[in-house]
């Protein structure tokens, strides 16, 4: 049981209802405003999910924040979600700012793509895990990407759709396609062994001070 903190509560509940509001908000308009438009697709898009993921998290741990308890598990769903919307903004900025990825409307643009990546891991250094999380086990961390690399790659052929060009072999090969799936699983490496090894900071920082011997004290 650690203290009630309701600031960083409140913090967390304020941005998963932004998180939230941005993706229904999105979704409500591609269906209203753009003939054609896929649910399914939409939810076929990293950076939907990580941002879902992110908003439940953000929830979550609010809820546990306002009651003063920190679960295991829970540090290694903030852990996942972190990396996750770091690999969304990062991804983004670097390969698709100028690519349509079905978010025209540009507040929603920015809070996917910026402001929850960023208060992602905001989150994360202010509310560093208690206890160390070993490299070893975040590894799990890269479990879903992995699984959304698959799954990109098996529906592509079979619904005709790709959610990113870097994606789509149709452009430019299979090899390109795994040159940037390589080079984004090393930066997802490495995201997740700098979250795992910023565990130690906390624990270095709230060290206990060593207790003074009996006897030891010298006279004033």
């Amino acid at each position: 049981m650690t203290i009630p903190n309701r600031g960083l509560a409140i913090f967390r509940y304020w941005f998963a209802a932004i998180g939230l509001l941005a993706v229904a908000f999105q979704l409500a308009h591609l269906l209203t405003s753009v003939p054609g438009a896929s649910t399914v697709n939409y939810f076929s898009y990293f950076t939907i999910e990580s941002n879902i993921i992110a908003f439940v998290t953000l929830a979550v741990a609010g809820t546990f924040a306002w009651r003063g308890e920190n679960p295991r598990w829970l540090d290694l769903l903030r852990g996942a979600a972190t990396i996750y919307m770091t690999i969304t903004g990062i991804v983004y900025n670097l390969l698709l700012s100028n690519v349509d990825v079905n978010t025209p409307i540009p507040w929603i643009n920015v809070v996917l793509h910026f402001t929850i990546p960023t208060i992602m891991v905001i989150d994360w250094l202010v509310d560093l895990p208690k206890t160390r999380i070993p490299l070893r086990t975040s590894l799990v961390w890269l479990g879903f990407p992995l699984l959304y690399l698959v799954y990109s790659l098996i529906r592509g052929p079979i619904a005709g759709w790709y959610p990113y060009p870097f994606l789509d072999p149709r452009i430019s090969g299979y090899g390109a396609v795994a040159a940037t799936s390589l080079a984004i699983a090393i930066g997802a490496f490495v995201f997740a062994a700098i979250a795992a090894l910023s565990t130690r900071l906390h624990l270095s920082t709230s060290a206990p001070e060593p207790a003074v011997r009996p006897g030891s004290e010298t006279a004033g």
